[in-house]
């Protein structure tokens, strides 16, 4: 058999083979992929953990997101309602303002009318009393020596 080129290749690989075995390289190559195997595990394990985490802080901040909704609408319900019932009050005050102004206002206009229905009855007993007077003051010029003299006679004969 004769030793030509490929069977020096093959010997040469075999012995390079042998050298690596010996120094442990294998034990070492897989050393190292042990070790990136478990680099990759544990960035996996990182990863998951990180991502349970993300998840739960979402959910935590969705809830207090739906809460602060909650709450704003309560907030705003309760404005509303505020609201209408402010209307309420005031539509209330004014209709009782409205009421007590027209009752005053009433009040003065029948106190006017009292007020103008006395004065013209004081207008006009004043008239009478001096229409009367003159009346009076007429006749007794007229007639006033008449009835003084029969006032005269009426005095004597009761006297008597």
């Amino acid at each position: 058999m004769e030793l030509d080129a490929t069977w020096w290749a093959f010997i040469g690989l075999i012995v390079f083979l042998g050298i690596v075995v010996y120094l442990g390289v294998p034990k070492q190559v897989m050393g190292m992929l042990d070790e990136k195997s478990k680099k990759i595990a544990d960035d996996l394990d990182e990863a998951k953990r990180l991502r349970e985490e993300a998840q739960s802080l979402l959910a935590e901040y969705e809830r207090k997101r739906q809460a602060a909704e909650e709450e704003a609408q309560e907030i705003i319900d309760a404005a509303k309602a505020q609201a209408t019932r402010l209307t309420e009050d005031a539509k209330q005050s004014l209709e009782e303002l409205i009421t007590r102004r027209t009752k005053a206002v009433e009040e003065k206009i029948s106190q006017a009318e009292a007020q103008a229905i006395a004065d013209v009855r004081a207008r006009s007993a004043d008239i009478a009393v001096e229409a009367a007077r003159i009346v009076l003051t007429d006749k007794m010029a007229e007639k006033g020596d008449d009835l003084v003299a029969q006032a005269i006679k009426d005095v004597s004969a009761s006297l008597n």
